[in-house]
């Protein structure tokens, strides 16, 4: 679909849907003036994954990308709120669950996990695999790096963290004496043999 017959499509589509998507937002999401910032962070979202595919309903389309938008959001923050998610469930609309933005919005997001999870130390880094993605027992990862059990427990506490920081700055985690590491590539700090 080329620039112009996207934007047609937009204004004929998406915008004359404001109202509905913005009744949405104010009985979904608790802070009211977030509302407008919401709004137009739904329709980037819709815009950029129309230019790739168009959707056979722009209402679901909207109305799904405003719900995982606010899940995302709230995922973000950490803190899952009844009042937040109070009417997502009762929505009458289809959801098409495998939609473009979806796909790009979690293809996004492991890009991201995947960064930051480079950037973290050495043995933190891998007491993260192994106990999170790996699936092993705080026994098991102790037993297999050597390290005592509740080192395992305080580095995956470390990783998390830093993790999630990343998640929340887009990227840029913080993690405790890593300051310094910022400016130098996973490979160097392997070669370091980062804690």
């Amino acid at each position: 679909m080329s620039r112009d017959e996207l934007d047609a499509w937009f204004l004929e589509e998406v915008l004359p849907l404001e109202g509905m998507l913005e009744r949405y937002l104010r009985r979904n999401w608790r802070d009211a003036d977030e509302v407008p910032d919401l709004r137009q962070e739904v329709y980037v979202r819709v815009y950029d994954s129309c230019a790739v595919t168009r959707p056979s309903s722009a209402q679901a389309f909207v109305l799904s990308t405003a719900r995982n938008l606010l899940i995302d959001r709230v995922r973000r923050a950490q803190v899952v709120s009844i009042e937040t998610f109070a009417d997502i469930e009762t929505m009458s609309f289809t959801i098409d669950e495998l939609s473009p933005e979806r796909h790009i919005s979690g293809r996004s997001e492991l890009r991201l996990l995947q960064v930051a999870l480079d950037l973290l130390p050495r043995r933190c880094r891998e007491v993260v695999e192994l106990r999170k993605i790996e699936g092993l027992s705080q026994r098991e990862v102790a037993s297999q790096l050597g390290i005592a059990e509740d080192t395992v427990q305080k580095q995956v506490a470390k990783g998390i963290r830093s993790l999630a920081q990343a998640l929340l700055t887009g990227g840029n985690p913080v993690a405790e004496g890593d300051a310094a590491r910022r400016g130098r590539s996973p490979a160097q700090r392997n070669r370091e043999g980062g804690t």
